[in-house]
């Protein structure tokens, strides 16, 4: 790291590509982001389509690899998040 918290040249895009990022959020601000009820959001991670972080109540997804609904300038959804594929359980312990 620089002197001033920035990485040398170079670094960043490295970090970029190769570390991927991770936005953890409740099972109601996945059901907005996807455009899809709640319920879907829990059917989606019982069936292992979407990994969950904790359990329960701490229960968090991760949005970053959940597409996002098509919205139009109001905000209301267009075309909401197609189901993802089966990929089997994911619970990640550590969130």
């Amino acid at each position: 790291m620089s002197r001033k918290g920035r990485p040398p040249d170079g670094l960043s895009s490295f970090l970029e590509v190769t570390m991927p990022s991770t936005a953890l959020a409740t099972a109601a601000d996945v059901a907005y982001w996807t455009g899809r009820p709640v319920g879907t959001i829990w059917r989606w991670a019982s069936e292992g389509r979407i990994a969950v972080y904790g359990h329960g109540k701490k229960a968090r997804y991760d949005v970053m690899d959940i597409d996002p609904a098509v919205r139009d300038e109001d905000g209301t959804v267009i075309t909401p998040t197609p189901a993802p594929p089966v990929i089997g359980r994911q619970r990640v312990a550590a969130a």
